[in-house]
């Protein structure tokens, strides 16, 4: 099969991530087109389809050297149907039946699966995770995704809901809304959308003067890096944000490896960039909340692979099931 080429493919909510690898998950082209989310996301489908063959066909690489084409969506993903039970970000509201049309569209093998899943085969095969069997992925970005794989194998669930980090409790009472429908989720405080919620409540009832409140008077609101920035100046009130997030984050992780005492616990997306000044307190709080052996046996680390995860993990994703046949 060494001759062979996978693709890979990352839908999101503004773009779509492409990328054709070899059978050992390395990048041989990559490439990223706007999501058409007109139409309630109908085109979304065709739009691929499309995409993968102008690139061919640019390129020159023969289709027939294609053997299938793995795709990570945001959404509870049913990977034995191909149907996404809904994607609201991408118009669509009720159970959509990516796999098939792009299958029927491309004629070619198809499966999908979550986002998040494909990130955290990404690491596992190529990134933070390489040799480790029992991972969790958490990415920390406009929301808080999670994938979880035990035994080398995505853990789905009964709905294939399952690795909804971002959707644990952390405030019960009196937590912000979250878009699930819920109050209090960890992505209402982890994600970077949370770290600017929290930002911005504190200055607006804080009349102390500091670095991130002089960028607030200026530009009218702060972003996630611009606290974490604050934090490594010694920022008071950054630090405090910086506090709360990973108090609440290494609680949620120190659960999560409670229960599954995986090899590690990865960590990606845009917040995770922060570097130290989020992973040292957030050690601190993963430790010590966490069930002593599994504190010593499960680490943490930052993500390797930034916006490839996705399309490596959608590529191996259709890899293994190709492989098993």
């Amino acid at each position: 099969m060494e001759d062979k080429l996978l693709v890979g493919v990352d839908l999101g909510g503004t773009s779509i991530k492409l990328a054709v690898l070899d059978w050992e998950g390395r990048i041989l082209l990559q490439w990223e087109v706007l999501t058409d989310k007109e139409h309630e996301g109908r085109d979304i489908p065709v739009q691929i389809a499309q995409s993968i063959h102008n690139k061919l066909e640019e390129t020159g690489l023969e289709k027939n050297r294609i053997v299938g084409i793995g795709v990570g969506a945001p959404g509870p993903a049913d990977p034995e149907t191909g149907v996404i039970s809904e994607a609201v970000n991408l118009g669509w509201k009720s159970a959509f039946p990516l796999g098939s049309i792009l299958m029927e569209t491309l004629s070619l093998p198809v499966l999908v699966d979550n986002d998040a899943n494909c990130a955290a085969l990404g690491e596992m095969w190529r990134g933070a995770g390489k040799g480790a069997l029992d991972l969790v992925c958490v990415t920390l970005g406009t929301g808080v995704g999670g994938g979880v794989i035990t035994g080398g194998k995505i853990v789905h669930g009964k709905g294939g809901a399952a690795g909804e980090i971002g959707h644990i409790i952390s405030l019960p009472d009196g937590g912000a809304p979250c878009n699930c429908g819920k109050n209090g989720c960890l992505e209402t405080i982890a994600s970077a959308t949370g770290v600017v919620r929290l930002a911005h409540e504190l200055l607006l009832k804080n009349d102390q003067v500091c670095e991130l409140s002089e960028i607030f008077e200026d530009r009218g609101f702060v972003t996630a890096k611009d606290v974490f920035d604050a934090a490594r100046n010694k920022d008071a009130l950054a630090a405090i944000v910086v506090e709360k997030v990973s108090f609440h984050l290494g609680i949620a992780l120190a659960n999560i490896a409670n229960t599954l005492n995986p090899d590690k616990i990865v960590i990606g997306g845009g917040v995770s960039r922060a570097g130290d000044i989020l992973f040292a307190p957030l050690r601190d709080h993963f430790t010590r909340y966490a069930f002593p052996r599994v504190a010593r046996s499960t680490a943490l680390s930052p993500a390797m692979l930034g916006n490839d995860a996705g399309v490596i993990g959608a590529g191996m994703l259709i890899r293994e099931q190709l492989s098993n046949l």
